[in-house]
């Protein structure tokens, strides 16, 4: 393989592995905190929506990415209404938000659009431009390996390098800050966190806000960076194998990155690879190439998650003793 080829590849991965990335964050911290999130597909879902809608109608990247956090984080916020206020089941409320985004925005968009639940194709002023692109010739120029790094590094939008800046900022927060370790000790002692005087309700709409905010640069990045327009049910799957990344990496950020970065080069992979011809057995099969990284998210929760632990309070409603 030349490397024109690895480092295409390598730019894939990278960007394929950006919502991935940003909703295993969004797990990590709710997770942490106590709270299962199976919301992350419908939440990635209609603040993809959201910002397609605001950004194809008034033409305004500002107003589309505010359109896309708010949804987010009112939907996490209804999350916690539902599992945090009330003790609701927390499975059953992510499983709720995730069915209602997928036939709400169609819903909407076709009633909205009137093209089958498809947006507007987005205005190139809409979308995120490529950063560091006039430094690909000087980096190009280094030996060896100058024209891999130039081609897998540069010329990515901002959101991608937000994205792995936020793997280290997370870990951060929740291994050498106070307000880490209290959200932390909320998904594996809540009591211990009450009887210490704070607030197990008040830590974990703290930590889904922060959820809402990652799902919404999930979302948004869908329709602002990689596809021009939503899409009905344009995650396919995606929150889903974010919460297998999240696990496979044992509830820490820095696991779940390559998880998804895994996820990521085999789908990027398996877009290389349509069309190729294998000695002997001929083309390809497209729909085999395509179902690589559902297998590997069965493959990876059926080996690994009985030897994850999982926060000891995870999904336990917390009912302060009176």
């Amino acid at each position: 393989m030349d490397e024109v080829f690895i480092g295409t590849l390598l730019a894939s991965t990278l960007r394929v592995s950006v919502p991935l990335i940003l909703c295993a964050l969004a797990a990590t911290l709710s997770e942490r905190s106590g709270v299962i999130d199976l919301g992350l597909e419908g939440k990635m879902l209609m603040a993809a929506f959201a910002a397609a809608s605001v950004g194809s109608t008034t033409g305004s990247l500002t107003l589309a990415f505010a359109a896309a956090l708010a949804v987010g984080i009112a939907l996490s916020m209804l999350h916690g209404f539902a599992c945090v206020s009330h003790t609701g089941d927390q499975v059953v409320a992510g499983m709720a938000i995730t069915m209602t985004a997928a036939g709400l925005t169609i819903v909407l968009g076709i009633a909205w659009f009137k093209q089958g639940g498809q947006t507007p194709p987005l205005a190139d002023a809409v979308r995120l431009s490529a950063w560091f692109g006039a430094l690909e010739p000087a980096v190009s120029a280094l030996p060896w390996v100058g024209g891999v790094l130039a081609a897998a590094l540069l010329g990515h939008n901002w959101l991608v390098y937000a994205a792995l800046a936020l793997v280290p900022g997370v870990w951060w927060l929740l291994y050498r800050t106070r307000l880490g370790l209290r959200l932390r000790a909320t998904g594996e002692n809540p009591a211990m966190v009450d009887a210490a005087g704070l607030s197990v309700s008040g830590l974990r709409y703290l930590a889904l806000g922060g959820n809402g905010v990652l799902c919404a640069l999930a979302g948004a990045y869908l329709v602002l960076a990689q596809n021009p327009l939503f899409v009905p049910n344009m995650t396919a799957g995606r929150g889903y194998m974010a919460l297998a990344a999240m696990i496979f990496g044992k509830w820490h950020p820095v696991g779940a990155l390559w998880a998804c970065l895994l996820f990521g080069f085999l789908d990027a992979l398996s877009i290389r690879l349509q069309g190729v011809v294998l000695p002997g057995l001929g083309p390809v099969p497209v729909q085999a190439i395509q179902a690589l990284p559902y297998v590997m998210t069965v493959v990876l929760l059926a080996g690994f998650i009985g030897r994850s632990r999982a926060p000891a309070a995870l999904g336990v409603p917390y009912v302060k003793e009176r």
